[in-house]
């Protein structure tokens, strides 16, 4: 891998970074919030916030790179789309108990659902982080569809991947950003009180953290070898791809070279027999 040292260092600082926040998303609620429980109160909607920066930021990010991880290259791919596929499920479900959680909430409180552009991208990125786990499964991890259909969807999935990833960091800043304006009274939000300061560092860590993601996944020398791919897919005692081509071209040259040598080594004896019959006539 090339600027391997380089890849570590960003590996371990986004990992860092994303585990201090999913922390910090815990201090937020318990230290300054009511902390946690499913009761219809505010602890209830605390889930969000917790949820959403564990789930739909945190494992969805490692779920983007674990392809780029270069000791995972000797594996299956088919086991990588497993862990992929899988890391994606568990954030999509998490993400969705923290919808619920925030609805249960505002049901409760009799406060009106999906008023704010917060509630609107949100959703939004939902239901597409849904289709696009569905379209996943069903295109590149079941065996039913065609190569073609495959490569002509890759560059879609990819991009779309990287799009919500994005928009989920930036929903997820409107959200706390909301959520302070409203729960911080006396003193207010513009007064910077101590919960202030502490979930807008918050926020710049997520920014952090996304910015790590979609740095070292837009970066192609980091991208899983294809020649790797093709030698771990490969079946066991099957050649590899134009060797067999290749041994048997060998093969015809080392049986024309030997069809030559015969065919020269039975005209020197010819010739050899017609030389020691001259000498025989002219004795």
């Amino acid at each position: 891998m090339e600027d391997y040292g380089r890849f570590l260092a960003l590996l371990a600082s986004s990992l860092l970074v994303g585990f201090v926040s999913v922390i910090l998303s815990l201090v937020w609620v318990f230290h300054y919030r009511e902390g946690l429980s499913w009761d219809g109160s505010s602890a209830e909607f605390n889930w969000h916030p917790v949820l959403i920066i564990t789930g739909f930021v945190f494992i969805q990010g490692i779920a983007i790179i674990v392809y780029r991880l270069p000791w995972t290259w000797k594996c299956s791919k088919l086991l990588m789309k497993f862990i992929h596929a899988g890391l994606n499920t568990i954030a999509m479900i998490l993400a969705i108990v923290s919808m619920v959680a925030v609805f249960d909430f505002h049901n409760a409180k009799n406060i009106p659902n999906m008023y704010s552009l917060h509630s609107w991208i949100g959703l939004t990125a939902v239901i597409f982080y849904s289709l696009q786990l569905f379209l996943g499964f069903a295109v590149f991890l079941l065996p039913f569809a065609p190569a073609h259909l495959r490569a002509a969807l890759m560059p879609i999935h990819v991009y779309s991947g990287l799009t919500i990833f994005a928009t989920v960091i930036a929903t997820a800043l409107m959200g706390i950003t909301e959520k302070l304006i409203f729960a911080l009274k006396n003193p207010a939000y513009s007064a910077s009180p101590p919960e202030a300061t502490f979930v807008n560092c918050l926020g710049l860590l997520l920014v952090i953290f996304g910015s790590l993601i979609l740095w070292m996944a837009s970066r192609p020398h980091w991208k899983r070898p294809p020649a790797e791919n093709a030698k771990i897919l490969r079946p066991i005692g099957a050649t590899p791809e134009g060797t067999e081509v290749e041994s048997t071209m060998t093969n015809s040259s080392n049986a024309d070279k030997s069809d030559l040598r015969s065919n020269t080594e039975a005209a020197r004896k010819q010739n050899t027999k017609f030389d020691e019959a001259g000498q025989r006539s002219t004795m």
